[in-house]
């Protein structure tokens, strides 16, 4: 089950927040619980097996790792990376090998089960922070069993930390205030994914997915740039939807994006797109790996070590890696002394062409799956043919709703509408929201395309 379906919309959330709301309070986290696992097996079925498991299993290891420290932690650590690994990137590891060694290795499609990586990493950072001390150890398994599976974050993240939300977890308060709150953000998380992404995602597929060999420049940079905004309003919608249900269900969960195309550098776009990944990356694997603690090569290896793990997360295929090293590698371009110091030379402007540019080429190699097809698209790109018919091209695609969408992803990517909608809050920002839910509605109702980017993760 997905946010945005009517499914969820008319029939399971509002379920939901009646049980939650007429429960008892020391019933709420039970019933919380409960409705979380009915809405990943919804989708999954048996598959909630891993789920169930990965809760045991970290709820039992993190009570030795409280009383015998780094032996159980060891294994509760290869517990989350085997669970992971096998069900992630068996047959991945499996087919290079018999690529590389000529080998003939058979390998089972393993259904792989959805937000594996996100309650996976969250399962990680529970129990390593119990072995630092920075939290203490839960003793009932219903309320980490809440932690890991709780619906809000459950399939599509942020990441959320078990810190974050301890206290809420014993105690939370709810109010009408927090409950609005919640289904404002719901609203505006709803309206990027069902009205932005899934219109342009249908252009970036009908070009992406096309003859590369065909394409003009025009259209791969239309393709790309599609997707560019695809990928982030479908995402950020989703973080956005889940942030504001945990808010009417009194929990706070950690910002996770923060306009990252507004960058001026790629160190400061990891510092905007997918915070809670990024932070984890830093806390769980850089840090521990010696950080910049150790020398400047030392800082470079690790950089690349954590950008290639950041790709292979993303998915079981080397466009991922091969994305992931390519963050890795103009992140350590940028600590170079030198060219700090030029860049510190160049004007703004400048600074924000070229992080764009950076991101832009690198979601090439994020979608496309074949790496000599996503170098063919990039060289497409960049031979600057056809633009003499450049307006007749793109007249095809750019249909009046195209049109109004594509200008909306471009405004709603810089804080232009976060100021707009400060300015104005009183005067008609609720009459907007009710509007923009209608149309959602209306596009769920009608059947549009309505693809999820994060089931692969």
């Amino acid at each position: 089950m997905v946010f945005s379906s009517i499914t969820f919309l008319f029939f399971f959330l509002p379920t939901t927040l009646i049980l939650y709301f007429v429960v008892p309070k020391k019933y709420k986290n039970t019933i919380l619980l409960l409705l979380s696992l009915l809405f990943y097996a919804w989708g999954e079925g048996i598959y909630i097996a891993f789920l169930l498991l990965s809760i045991v299993g970290n709820f039992f290891c993190a009570k030795k790792i409280s009383q015998k420290g780094k032996v159980p932690l060891f294994f509760g650590v290869l517990f989350n990376i085997l669970l992971l690994g096998v069900l992630k990137y068996a047959l991945f590891f499996t087919e290079t090998l018999n690529s590389v060694f000529h080998l003939h290795i058979s390998s089972p499609h393993i259904h792989l089960p959805i937000g594996i990586s996100f309650f996976t990493f969250q399962a990680l950072s529970y129990i390593i922070d119990v072995y630092r001390k920075k939290i203490h150890v839960q003793k009932s398994i219903t309320k980490l069993g809440l932690y890991i599976s709780l619906f809000p974050q459950l399939i599509a993240g942020p990441i959320v930390r078990y810190s974050d939300i301890e206290s809420e977890i014993d105690t939370r308060t709810i109010n009408l205030q927090k409950v609005t709150e919640g289904a404002q953000r719901f609203i505006i998380g709803l309206s990027k994914k069902v009205l932005i992404a899934n219109t342009l995602a249908s252009t970036a597929d009908l070009i992406l997915d096309g003859n590369t060999d065909l394409l003009s420049s025009p259209i791969a940079w239309l393709g790309i740039l599609c997707y560019t905004f695809q990928i982030y309003f479908d995402f950020s919608g989703y973080s956005d939807m889940a942030i504001g249900l945990g808010k009417m269900f009194g929990f706070s969960f950690p910002e996770n994006f923060h306009y990252p195309y507004i960058s001026t550098s790629i160190r400061e776009f990891w510092q905007r797109w997918h915070i809670s990944l990024s932070s984890w990356l830093k806390d769980y694997l850089y840090i521990p790996l010696g950080g910049n603690r150790k020398g400047m090569y030392r800082t470079y290896v690790n950089l690349i070590i954590v950008f290639l793990l950041c790709g292979l997360w993303h998915g079981a295929a080397w466009n991922f890696i091969l994305w992931g090293g390519y963050y890795g590698i103009f992140l350590v371009l940028e600590r170079i002394g030198f060219i700090q110091n030029f860049l510190k030379k160049i004007p703004k402007l400048f600074l924000h062409i070229y992080a764009l540019l950076v991101v832009i080429i690198g979601w090439v190699f994020f979608r496309i799956e074949s790496i000599p097809q996503a170098f063919l698209y990039i060289q497409h790109m960049f031979t600057f043919s056809e633009w003499n018919n450049f307006a007749s091209q793109l007249q095809y695609y750019f249909t009046p709703k195209f049109s109004i969408l594509f200008l909306c992803a471009i405004l709603a990517s810089t804080p232009i509408a976060q100021l707009v909608k400060r300015k104005y809050r009183m005067y008609f920002i609720q009459p907007i929201l009710i509007l923009l839910l209608l149309l959602c509605s209306l596009e769920l109702a009608s059947g549009s395309y309505n693809p999820f980017i994060y089931f692969r993760f």
